[in-house]
């Protein structure tokens, strides 16, 4: 009994090796593609590390700069915060020695309204208006525009000092921010690629909203402008206060020794007149 054998087709020997020729050839094909995209790969690994490491390198410099700057800052904010505390302290101390100084003023009005008072009780011909009382009414006028002016300074001072205390608290307030920006940076300068507890950020490139520019961020440069602007004008102040404290002293003792030179030389002329009065009284008894 014959076998039968399947049917299918039959390919001659050229086509068996042209087909082996094609396998080979595809397989080189591929090989040399892969080699190729492993090569590239390879380079651009390399190109990718390099780029990386000049960046992160870059950046530090950068930071390290900022934080520099922002450390140069800091010391010049810290410096001016301390000198507005002692211009504070100082301004305080002659705006308080100003109202002790009204405050003193007081009794010498008391005294010499006392004594014009007084000199209402003469009488008769007595009743006149001598050098004394018009001293005596120049020393109110002289102690009251020293008190009105005394008052004045006073107020300045209390307005200064608003003025030193609003700078103050804008120096605080930017030294804060310089300290929490300085720890930031410190951070940042400390991450690397091998630091713990980092991940990716998706969109690292983004600017935030309300983001400043270098330029704005020297805000510093104005507040600090404007502290020791405020300072020269509270020392300015300072200096009118004190001369102000000893003019008004010095007017006020003078006027206290024309008062005196005036009672002195009208009671030399009291005694006079009475000396003369008990004389003639004498002689009249005689005749």
């Amino acid at each position: 009994m014959a076998t039968q054998l399947r049917p299918c087709t039959r390919y001659q020997p050229p086509d068996w090796f042209t087909n082996n020729y094609t396998i080979s050839t595809n397989a080189e094909r591929q090989q040399s593609a892969s080699h190729q995209v492993r090569q590239e790969s390879r380079f651009l690994r390399n190109e990718t590390d390099n780029q990386t490491k000049w960046d992160q390198h870059s950046n530090n410099v950068r930071l390290a700069d900022r934080i520099d700057n922002i450390r140069q800052w800091k010391e010049i904010l810290e410096k001016t915060l301390a000198d507005i505390d002692k211009e504070i302290a100082d301004l305080s101390e002659a705006k308080e020695q100003t109202e002790l100084a009204l405050e003193a003023k007081n009794l010498p009005t008391d005294v010499a309204i006392e004594c014009l008072t007084l000199r209402e009780g003469r009488q008769g011909i007595d009743v006149v208006q001598d050098e004394v009382e018009n001293q005596l009414h120049k020393e109110v006028e002289v102690i009251e525009g020293i008190k009105k002016l005394l008052q004045q300074r006073v107020g300045e001072g209390f307005e200064q000092l608003c003025l030193l205390q609003e700078a103050r608290q804008q120096l605080q307030a930017d030294l804060q921010d310089k300290n929490i920006a300085l720890g930031i940076d410190v951070d940042q300068y400390n991450l690397s690629d091998r630091s713990p507890n980092i991940s990716y950020k998706p969109d690292s490139l983004r600017v935030p909203k309300d983001s400043t520019t270098p330029q704005q961020w020297r805000i510093s440069v104005g507040i600090q402008g404007k502290s020791r602007s405020r300072m020269k004008a509270s020392t300015r102040l300072r200096e009118s206060i004190h001369h102000t404290l000893q003019q008004t002293a010095n007017d006020l003792e003078a006027q206290r020794l024309a008062t005196e030179y005036a009672y002195r030389k009208r009671i030399h002329e009291f005694e006079r007149a009475r000396d003369e009065l008990e004389w003639q009284k004498k002689n009249v008894r005689i005749l």
